[in-house]
């Protein structure tokens, strides 16, 4: 009787539990890793969430993050330890056509920051280590600038700026069926015809298209400068034109991360700062031929010297979002079935400081007494030879200077320019005291500074600090495409096709469409292969906006005056 009574009570759990399952469609539960927690990995997460609801599936995702933030190299710092005086150190800016970025700016309610006016007496120079060749007015009409342009060099910024239009414009494609979602980004780029930007220099492919030589070196040159630290003879055609691409410069008040921390919180991802991966290895028994793969991970606190721990969840799908070269992770034999390629990265310095002064304008090459530029981007003068990496910096010794907005001194209570300068060394007393035209002690850059020091010097707060900010991006023809094993994923390979918040968000959301597509085949009994569906994309891409001073100021994070292509 017992037996029979238990066998009638397991009849009726197993109708409970096809009931339920009913209510669900019986879904079975995946467990997604994701490692990074920066552009590529929040929108992983984001996405995987948004699409495995679309698709009624149940995705279980954790992501790790080695830091105790989440956004990556979208970091803010607080002037004088005052948080209501935040400024972006990282990834300062983004544009509308950032599909993305901006789409998110909407979904989730976050309030766009604006700019304060500009002096009509504000100018931006363009210097090379000499003279200054070039300058834009922040209070004349845009004819003025156009004027001057075609004066000096004829129909080249109405010729790069087309070049520009259709390169974005193809690029754009990638948001969109038959090009996403797309499991090898090799193969998008021949499809494209982009591989003939990529395979080439900046300088080659300008010269191809005829564009004057001067104006590349004083104005297209200083773009792929302040954005990629790079000359146009050593930098991929693809990025020196998205260099000179935007529609104008837009952020997030109080930080661009929020874009990004949403993505995390919208996921229901599980987060766990300050833990590091240090190995990825197989779920055990999942390894034989004929078995669909799992992964478990050995973790341990960023901070402790323990050795690391093996976590006991078995994950489906892992996703590396970070470079590989500089995770220090390590995966056990087979997890990889393609290698990860280290590529350079550049290590930009990015120091911040608020003075009461403004740029000595000698330092400069102009006359004493005249008007201080509010921003300076740099090129090389005609006698120098344009290098890679670090050494390419030249005579200038830095990318850019900008002067960002006014920030209030609370010991004094007045008013002073905050700064900002991308350099290829850490900067010294020596320069900050030439280009401010006062002695700044060495105290002030050292790690001792006092608040007296400070107090008494021309320079009042000080923060320096650095990254690998973007890969040296050399020519080449193939790119590290996003499956790297059975159900591994990675996402920087888009870092040497084009390195922005955007394209790495580009990437995570690709992952999360190639990882549903993967669940929902798998599901249906069907090939992995995935499905190329309509109305996935983020939209047809809208002719973006050209405007050279913007496209410089998304990566410092200044505004000056605008001179677009449909001002030509």
């Amino acid at each position: 009787m017992r037996l029979f009574r238990g066998l009638i009570a397991l009849a009726v759990a197993a109708e409970a539990a096809r009931e339920m399952g009913g209510a669900d469609g019986g879904r079975e539960v995946k467990n997604i890793a994701i490692i990074g927690a920066g552009a590529a990995g929040s929108s992983a997460a984001y996405h995987l969430h948004k699409y495995a609801h679309e698709a009624n599936l149940i995705l279980n995702i954790t992501l790790f993050e080695k830091t105790d933030r989440i956004g990556g190299r979208t970091l803010t710092v607080n002037p004088f330890d005052d948080p209501q005086q935040r400024v972006e150190l990282g990834a300062s800016i983004f544009i509308k056509d950032n599909r993305i970025m901006y789409n998110a700016t909407q979904t989730f309610g976050l309030n766009l920051s604006t700019w304060e006016d500009s002096a009509p007496t504000d100018y931006t120079a363009i210097w090379d280590g000499e003279t200054i060749v070039f300058r834009s007015e922040e209070g004349t009409p845009w004819w003025w600038d156009a004027a001057k342009l075609f004066l000096k060099y004829g129909i080249a910024p109405y010729k790069a700026m087309q070049l520009v239009k259709r390169s974005v414009g193809t690029f754009l494609q990638l948001y969109e069926a038959p090009y996403f979602p797309f499991r090898s980004l090799t193969q998008r780029v021949f499809e494209l015809g982009l591989v003939q930007l990529t395979g080439v220099t900046g300088e080659e492919i300008l010269q191809e298209n005829k564009i004057n030589a001067d104006f590349v070196k004083d104005l297209m040159q200083p773009a792929t400068r302040v954005n990629y630290a790079s000359n146009v003879a050593f930098i991929h055609g693809l990025e020196a034109i998205v260099s000179f691409a935007t529609e104008g410069a837009i952020s997030i008040s109080g930080g661009n991360y929020q874009i990004f921390e949403k993505m995390v919180h919208c996921s229901g991802a599980s987060y766990r700062p300050n833990t590091t991966v240090s190995t990825i290895s197989f779920h055990k028994g999942t390894n034989k031929p004929g078995s669909i793969p799992q992964y478990v991970l050995s973790t341990k606190d960023a901070s402790s010297n323990a050795k690391p721990a093996r976590l006991s969840t078995a994950f489906d799908s892992v996703i590396i979002a970070s470079p590989w070269q500089y995770s220090g992770m390590e995966a056990s034999e087979g997890v990889m079935t393609h290698r990860i390629d280290a590529i350079p990265y550049m290590k930009l310095h990015v120091t911040l400081f608020a003075s009461p002064f403004k740029l000595h304008t000698p330092y400069f090459g102009l006359k004493p007494g005249t008007a201080a530029p509010r921003s300076v981007y740099t090129t090389l003068g005609k006698d120098e030879v344009a290098q890679a990496g670090p050494k390419g910096v030249g005579r200038t010794g830095f990318y850019a200077i900008s002067t960002l907005r006014k920030v209030t001194n609370p010991r004094t209570h007045k008013e002073e320019y905050l700064y900002k300068i991308f350099s290829a060394e850490a900067v010294n007393s020596t320069f900050l005291s030439a280009i401010l035209g006062r002695d700044v002690p060495a105290s002030i850059v050292a790690a001792n500074t006092s608040e007296a020091d400070a107090e008494a010097g021309p320079i009042s707060w000080y923060y320096p600090h650095w990254f690998y900010s973007y890969p040296i991006a050399l020519p080449r023809v193939t790119f590290q495409d996003p499956i790297v094993g059975r159900g591994v994923y990675y996402t920087s390979g888009m870092e040497s096709f084009i390195s922005t918040m955007e394209t790495n968000a580009l990437m995570g959301m690709n992952v999360a469409r190639l990882i549903v597509d993967d669940v929902m085949g798998t599901a249906a009994g069907g090939a992995k292969g995935g499905q190329i569906r309509k109305g996935l994309g983020v939209g047809a891409g809208a002719g973006a906006r050209e405007d050279f001073w913007d496209s410089m100021d998304s990566e410092i994070g200044a505004r000056v005056g605008s001179l677009g292509a449909d001002e030509l």
